[in-house]
């Protein structure tokens, strides 16, 4: 049966002022990769704001989340730093330079990692709900889930219809990576769906685990999310990532695979056991009345690396308003002859995608984040839209405030060694303490000294 007519919103995240390659994150291939490189904020910022507003001149319904507080000064005094601000970035570079670089990394421009969410026409109360992600895996991700639950508050304020849970326990065995493991399916938004969760191991049950690279995500977090958002057995699919594939470098399942609406876009490798998901998927789907396509591409003619490399499935895959599927893709994926290759054979074999649309994202994918890292995915009908804070809408006007924004207040060269520079705090700080006005957040910073 058809809910109201519903969107489905992206919510992309600004790269925040303290942009950087520190190289934290191991199992990334693209973070390590450009550890210790000169980073430019200011072009990341603004590649990213142009992305956000080339799809909202093309009809989507796209969003802004604010950057979180970097560096953090709440983090190193938690570990033991002390005296003025000044002073406590200071013996942080000097004594703890890894803590200085979690304290400072800008990683919550990746909001794909901000939080799950389920639509109302999932849950058992009739709410949008949010369950911000523990990312207990990294330590400069793990500090960032607290105030993620601000940001979502300030911008989805109505306890009518939205839920913002807490996260859950920060511990290995409910690790939770957020929407970077989990999609939904379903014909039309406002229609009941099936969420998809992916999990990388179980903590407590059997099957096979990655040996290189960590499972980032566990079936224990999924299965606790789902509980808390109200969603239903019959409702709900949990697969297996390929552990060969984490080994490969595919962190999240969002780098191997995306689905939206009724098509599931993914790698061959993508899953274990990856046609009996295909079978389940298809079946509670069929009994909703609803198709299903699994659209899968063989690693001969694209291999699990060039994947990795091109971030071909960290893609946005859209449904415009006459129905016709978008595919947004980085321009690595034109620098790779085999993905290109692909992409360019897409019209000859009919299949769900209509289109292929290219963006520059070069400062974000040197991180290991390509366009599908960068937005958090929110279904909302006509009415939730209207509660939401109308200021992060992206439009005209906010364009411009935004663009301008970045040029008084990003630099254009950020190495490593600079986050020992006190005067980033402050520009950082300024540089947020104007946004909320912007955006019209509030207290959503503390600005901790």
């Amino acid at each position: 049966m058809q809910a109201s007519k519903a969107y489905e919103a992206n919510f992309d995240g600004l790269v925040g002022p303290t942009h950087n390659y520190a190289g934290l994150s191991f199992g990334n291939v693209a973070s390590r990769s450009n550890e210790k490189s000169v980073a430019n904020p200011k072009a990341a910022a603004k590649q990213g704001l142009r992305k956000m507003k080339r799809l909202a001149d093309l009809g989507f319904q796209q969003g802004v989340l604010p950057p979180l507080e970097r560096p953090s000064i709440r983090l190193l005094r938690d570990v033991g730093f002390s005296g003025d601000d000044a002073s406590v970035i200071a013996r942080a570079a000097r004594e703890a330079p890894e803590l200085l670089a979690a304290a400072s990394s800008a990683s919550a421009m990746w909001t794909a990692n901000a939080a799950t969410v389920s639509p109302s026409a999932d849950t058992e109360d009739g709410r949008v709900h949010f369950t911000p992600a523990n990312l207990a895996a990294k330590l400069h991700r793990a500090i960032e889930h607290g105030e993620t639950r601000r940001s979502l508050g300030a911008i989805f304020a109505d306890e009518a219809r939205f839920r913002i849970h807490h996260a859950l326990p920060g511990t290995p065995a409910l690790g939770d990576e957020g929407a970077a493991n989990h999609t939904r399916f379903a014909r039309e938004y406002g229609d009941k769906g099936v969420e998809f969760f992916v999990y990388g191991k179980s903590e407590y049950g059997q099957g096979p685990q990655p040996q290189r690279y960590p499972a980032r995500q566990t079936l224990e977090a999924s299965r606790a999310v789902a509980r808390l958002h109200g969603l239903s057995s019959d409702a709900t699919v949990f697969a297996q990532q390929s552990p060969d594939v984490i080994d490969a470098g595919v962190f999240h399942n969002d780098v191997i695979a995306v689905g939206n609406r009724t098509t599931l876009f993914c790698h061959e490798r993508a899953f274990v056991d990856q046609h009996k998901v295909y079978d389940e998927l298809r079946t509670k789907l069929d009994a909703l009345g609803t198709p299903f396509t699994a659209l899968e591409v063989p690693e001969s003619e694209v291999s699990v690396e060039d994947a990795v490399s091109s971030y071909l499935f960290n893609s946005q895959l859209l449904s415009s308003a006459d129905g016709r599927q978008l595919l947004v893709v980085p321009q690595e994926c034109r620098e790779n002859a085999r993905v290109a290759a692909y992409l360019d054979s897409l019209a000859s074999r009919k299949t769900p995608i209509d289109e292929v649309l290219v963006f520059d994202l070069r400062e974000s994918m040197k991180n290991g984040g390509g366009p599908a890292c960068l937005r958090l995915r929110v279904v909302l009908d006509d009415a939730e839209r209207a509660a939401v804070n109308a200021r992060v809408w992206m439009n005209d006007a906010l364009f411009t405030q935004l663009d301008a924004w970045i040029d008084r207040h990003y630099r254009d060269r950020l190495a490593p060694a600079d986050l020992a520079d006190p005067k980033l705090l402050a520009e950082s700080r300024a540089a947020l303490d104007e946004l909320t006005t912007i955006l019209g957040l509030g207290a959503v910073y503390d600005f901790q000294r």
